[in-house]
């Protein structure tokens, strides 16, 4: 694939593409971007965070993306944003354009016959692509990827290196698989027979919505007899493990090191922070933020932020706690036989 191509603006420019107000030197030109300590004079920048305003006063960025009450106190060239860090998405876009989608079936890639490929899509080199695939309009599919048969994949999407896509999946528009995931594989389905796992045949698929991104290294497994579900616009962090039957709501975005067992059910709008664990069987509603390390363990049917992590302490304090916890239990009992004690005492005196 060819490299990425940048463009130039000058601010008054930069403003209109974004739908931004501005203020200061309209001609300045902007076609780099940087963070507010190592920006350069042709570069943006941004603040979203009051955290990094020391740095917005000795920052030698062209313009910074910030919202109105920040800008009051700015002396140098302003983007004005509601949502800074949305908007400096988008001008990073602006500013990095993709390169035109390549087309074509590398000479190495290996294509079952009754595959359907869309004339505009990009098949790496060796690639596989198995009976019954159909892969949609600029579809774009790296080095080294397996797609098995029946699989589909929507207008649009972006498949790197060394990803495989089985057991029947559908992936929708402006889906972006990055390296080494596997999708669709089977579950972890077992019963125990006769002192022996007999193995539980995994007959669902994967159905992944719209504009969806699934990052590197994570396995999301096809249903036992349902599909596993991923609705639009969710996006999975790398090294994530999405077990059989789960279903992910609309929006919701989960970071790395996640585990999700099997037929949990997630809302829209949900937020899962990094190396969490979610057991199996649960229901989740929307708009629930999980914090950092948490164990889940019962469902959850009221929006807000959950939490069960224990944060780091100092060496020699976390040691004391560990001991003291050790002893929670025997505390209780003589909590426990005081409070019984105290209760008989008032009982003889009355």
């Amino acid at each position: 694939m060819s490299e990425t191509p940048h463009r130039s603006y000058r601010l008054r420019e930069l403003a209109a593409e974004l739908g931004l107000n501005h203020r200061g030197d309209d001609s300045v030109q902007v076609s780099g971007v940087g963070t507010l300590s190592g920006a350069g004079p042709s570069d943006a920048s941004f603040l979203a965070n009051p955290a990094y305003r020391e740095a917005l006063e000795h920052t030698r960025a062209a313009v910074v993306v910030m919202t109105a009450e920040a800008a009051e106190s700015y002396a140098g060239n302003a983007l004005i944003s509601a949502n800074p860090y949305a908007d400096w998405a988008r001008l990073i876009e602006c500013l990095n354009p993709p390169p035109p989608p390549p087309s074509g079936i590398h000479a190495s890639a290996v294509v079952a016959d009754s595959a359907e490929i869309a004339a505009s899509a990009w098949i790496g080199p060796q690639t596989f692509i198995g009976d019954g695939a159909r892969l949609g309009e600029r579809v774009r599919i790296g080095p080294g990827c397996v797609i098995d048969e029946d699989v589909v994949i929507g207008d649009d999407s972006l498949v790197h290196a060394r990803v495989c896509i089985g057991g029947r999946a559908r992936l929708g528009q402006r889906v972006i698989v990055h390296p080494g995931v596997v999708i669709g594989a089977d579950g972890f389905g077992l019963a125990m027979d006769r002192g022996r796992w007999r193995k539980v045949a995994q007959v669902g698929s994967v159905r992944i919505g719209d504009d969806c991104e699934i990052g590197a290294n994570t396995t999301i497994d096809r249903g036992a007899i349902d599909d596993t579900v991923l609705e639009d616009d969710v996006r999975i962090d790398n090294q994530v493990q999405i077990a059989h039957n789960v279903r992910i709501g609309a929006h919701s975005a989960i970071a790395g090191c996640v585990g999700i067992a099997g037929s949990t059910r997630i809302g829209r709008y949900c937020m899962i922070a990094g190396a969490s664990g979610i057991a199996g069987h649960l229901e989740i509603c929307d708009s629930v933020i999980i914090t950092a390390m948490s164990t889940v363990l019962d469902s959850i049917d009221q929006p807000g932020e959950y939490g069960s992590g224990i944060p780091a302490r100092p060496h020699g304090r976390w040691k004391r706690l560990l001991v003291r916890l050790g002893q929670l239990d025997d505390w209780a009992r003589r909590l426990k036989r005081i409070e019984q004690s105290n209760k008989n005492n008032g009982s003889s005196r009355s």
